[in-house]
C-alpha cells in the first residue's frame, strides 16, 4: 500500500490509501538481480471509487486509460522501465500523475463555422470550369 499522497494539482491530491501498489519480478537487462528481486511495480488505483475526482475526470480518465483499466473502473499502471524498485515505483506515480492532468484538462473551446470569402468562390468556380474545358477538348471532334 502507498503510504504517501500523490499531489496531481492545486485542486486535486489523491490520497495514499487510495493507491495499492504490488511488486513484481521484471525480465530485462539486471543480470542476477532480475530473477531475485521484485523490481517491476504495478500500481493500483480505484478512479471510480475515488472521492478526491470529480465525474467528468473520472470519465475522461477511464476514456484514456482505454485497456489499462477493468471493467470496474480500476487502473493498473505496470512499471519496469528501470532496475530500481523505488525508481519504477515514482515512475508509475508519475505516468498516473500525467494521466490524471490529461483527464483534467478543460476541453477545447467550440469550432466556430466560417463561410469562403467571395474570391475564393470564384476562384474555385473558375478553376472547375477551366477544368471542363480541358475534358471536352480531349473527346472526340465534332462531325461537321
Amino acid at each position: 500500500m502507498a503510504s504517501d499522497a500523490l499531489y496531481i494539482s492545486n485542486r486535486i491530491t489523491i490520497a495514499g490509501w487510495e493507491l495499492t501498489e504490488q511488486f513484481v519480478l521484471a525480465g530485462g537487462p539486471g543480470g542476477q538481480n532480475v530473477n531475485k528481486v521484485s523490481t517491476a511495480v504495478q500500481l493500483f488505483f480505484n478512479i471510480s471509487g475515488s472521492p478526491s475526482l470529480n465525474d467528468r475526470v473520472k470519465e475522461n480518465a477511464l476514456k484514456l486509460a482505454g485497456r489499462r483499466a477493468s471493467k470496474e473502473g480500476v487502473l493498473m499502471i505496470e512499471a519496469s522501465r528501470f532496475r530500481s524498485q523505488e525508481r519504477n515505483r515514482e515512475d508509475a506515480r508519475e505516468r498516473l500523475k500525467e494521466l490524471i492532468l490529461a483527464a483534467a484538462a478543460p476541453p477545447p473551446p467550440p469550432r466556430k463555422k466560417t463561410k469562403p470569402t467571395k474570391g475564393s468562390v470564384e476562384r474555385r468556380l473558375k478553376e472547375k470550369s477551366g477544368r471542363s474545358e480541358v475534358k471536352k477538348m480531349r473527346g472526340r471532334p465534332g462531325g461537321e
